[in-house]
């Protein structure tokens, strides 16, 4: 005896439209949420940060940044923001990093200053390694820097010395207190130097990194005296100047 065959089921068909209308929801709804996102405090920024500013202002480099309190957090990439602050003259490197939520901290590092600038209306201006001039509020950070006095606002001489000191290690200027020009016609960069261990110094901008430790040497184990370092070197006591005025009288 033959057994009935089975009725075969027709295989049921995928609900395609009920797909999609889920998938265009789903879109929607990350949408909808992106929107409230975007529109929450929680993406503005909540905190700017600014570390390790010496001679610009806080303010200043907030202004460069071009970031604010309340604008959006993700609004400009870290290296966009590094590259304006940048443009500061003073800023040597900036690091920006972003934390979430809401807080951006720019770290900058400035360059060294090598010397102070006082101007004839009793201004200071700091002189940094790279040549840039910056305003100085009140005198308690000239230390033991050099402070340029009777120079030109552009005179390229001046450039070239603020170049020089920063070639040189900040022990070896400690004793330097003021620098002036000198010039001549053998030696159109002269400079003048007077020390805090009262030397009077004449040298060359060209010549002073290879002149410095022997100025340092003479001011060690001579009494002050006037000293001359270009091509050959002398030094003469104030001493000798005293006693040979007294021989003329």
């Amino acid at each position: 005896m033959s057994e009935p065959i089975p009725v075969l089921r027709e295989p049921e068909r995928k609900r395609r439209g009920n797909r999609k209308v889920l998938a265009v929801l789903l879109l929607l709804f990350v949408v909808l949420l992106a929107v409230l996102f975007f529109n929450s405090s929680i993406s503005k920024i909540s905190s700017l940060v600014i570390e390790g500013e010496m001679y610009l202002t806080a303010a200043e480099i907030r202004e460069a940044s071009g970031l604010a309190v309340g604008d959006a957090f993700f609004g400009a990439g870290a290296a966009t923001i590094e590259k304006r602050v940048k443009t500061l003259k003073p800023v040597k490197e900036v690091e920006v990093t972003k934390h979430f939520p809401g807080v951006v901290r720019i770290a900058v590092q400035e360059y060294n200053a090598v010397a102070f600038e006082l101007s004839s209306t009793g201004e200071l201006t700091a002189i940094l390694s790279n040549g840039a001039n910056i305003p100085v509020v009140g005198g308690s950070i000239v230390a033991d820097k050099p402070v340029l006095t009777g120079w030109k606002p552009n005179d390229p001489v001046k450039a070239e010395l603020s170049r020089q000191l920063a070639r040189i290690p900040a022990k070896e200027l400690s004793d330097i207190s003021e620098i002036t020009p000198y010039p001549s016609k053998a030696y159109p960069d002269r400079i003048k130097i007077y020390t805090r261990t009262r030397f009077e110094v004449v040298t060359a901008v060209s010549v002073l990194k290879d002149k410095i430790p022997m100025l340092n040497a003479v001011v060690e184990t001579q009494q002050p005296g006037r000293v001359t370092m270009l091509l050959a070197d002398t030094y003469e006591p104030y001493e000798q100047e005293t006693d040979e005025l007294e021989t003329t009288q």
